[in-house]
């Protein structure tokens, strides 16, 4: 089984605090094993949440090697870092760098910054961080294997 992260996007009506409803378009991160799949369990994980109607606007891979989540309470922010993994050519000496983009659950940049170098400590090769930037990602929904149903009911 090869779940892929998905970027969702739904816009709707919601309540800001002065009372007033504003028309918003939120990002949402979702595992799942296809387009279809990662619509169908986004609409399910946001109906709960939205009173109205709301509209999936946008669907795309994500193509994350990683993703770290913080055990802290007030980690509520998202960063995308690119971190680049080097190896040397055995044959020209040449320094070569494959780029992967990880997403780091943090309270701020700091914070994101500790974290990717906590989770990245185990790494047995070289690696650099080419850059670390805050995303508007409000959650992220992992993957839930769905119940399977008897094949005979008795």
């Amino acid at each position: 089984m090869n779940n892929e992260w998905f970027e969702c996007k739904v816009r709707y009506e919601k309540t800001m605090e002065t009372g007033l409803l504003k028309k918003v378009t939120e990002t949402y991160m979702v595992e799942a094993l296809s387009f279809t799949e990662a619509e169908r369990r986004f609409i399910e994980e946001m109906t709960p949440f939205i009173t109205g109607e709301f509209t999936v606007t946008d669907i795309k891979r994500a193509r994350l090697a990683e993703l770290f989540e913080s055990e802290s309470a007030e980690a509520d922010r998202w960063f995308k870092a690119k971190v680049a993994y080097i190896a040397l050519d055995e044959k020209t000496g040449a320094e070569k760098r494959t780029a992967q983009q990880v997403l780091i659950q943090a309270t701020d940049f700091r914070d994101a910054l500790r974290n990717l170098d906590r989770c990245m400590a185990g790494t047995l090769g070289d690696w650099v961080i080419v850059n670390i930037t805050e995303t508007n990602i409000m959650d992220v929904y992992h993957y839930k294997q769905a119940a399977q149903k008897p094949e005979f009911e008795q």
